[in-house]
């Protein structure tokens, strides 16, 4: 029974995630990936990065902002310069790998998550969360991005990343995708832009 209203109740949470809107992005909008290798696209060529892969295909300018060894702590001090330089009209948020590779506390993770999604919003900036995976096998999603995401009423992309990276042929080594793995990303991502209205 325990395990039932678990399952409930992530349901739920995802749901929540796929059904938040955000503003469209009219042709001219800047839309900013940030994050650490995942975004930056360690593993691959720049062009093969998620954010690359994904500019082209929703023909909008997208600005990768990713740090390779990047904390979520790190994370919330750079993004208000970041924000106020690229000056985007959506951010596509994907962090707290680096923090669960160094056995950091998720509960810090959770909170400088939630902080930045705060200080996006507070510039009139919205906001789209992608899941980081835990390392293991198989890896597995920390509980707090589907919290986050239906307490902050954010669209969520919860298991593209899982599921590349739990998948050899999609891996350049063990935690970073290969060119088709964040052509996969990219795709995910299109699809939770256009569910959730952005596009």
């Amino acid at each position: 029974m325990r395990i039932l209203c678990a399952l409930l109740v992530a349901a739920t949470l995802a749901g929540c995630g796929a059904k938040n809107k955000v503003e469209k992005l009219d042709p001219s909008a800047v839309v900013l990936a940030f994050g650490d290798s995942l975004t930056y696209g360690t593993g691959a060529s720049p062009e093969e990065s998620y954010p690359a892969v994904l500019g082209r295909a929703i023909g909008r300018k997208v600005v990768n902002a990713g740090v390779p060894g990047e904390t979520s702590a790190q994370g919330l001090e750079r993004l208000p310069e970041v924000l106020d330089e690229v000056k985007p009209k959506l951010l596509i948020l994907c962090h707290g790998g680096n923090d669960f590779l160094r056995r950091l506390d998720d509960g810090a993770a959770a909170s400088n998550v939630r902080a930045m999604i705060r200080v996006a919003r507070s510039k009139g900036i919205d906001v789209v969360l992608l899941a980081t995976p835990k390392p293991g096998l198989p890896p597995s999603i920390p509980t707090f991005y589907g919290e986050i995401a239906a307490e902050q009423k954010v669209p969520f992309e919860e298991g593209v990343i899982r599921t590349v990276l739990f998948d050899n042929r999609l891996k350049s080594d063990m935690v970073h995708p290969n060119g088709q793995g964040y052509a996969q990303i990219a795709t995910a991502v299109q699809k939770l832009l256009k569910s959730s209205g952005a596009l």
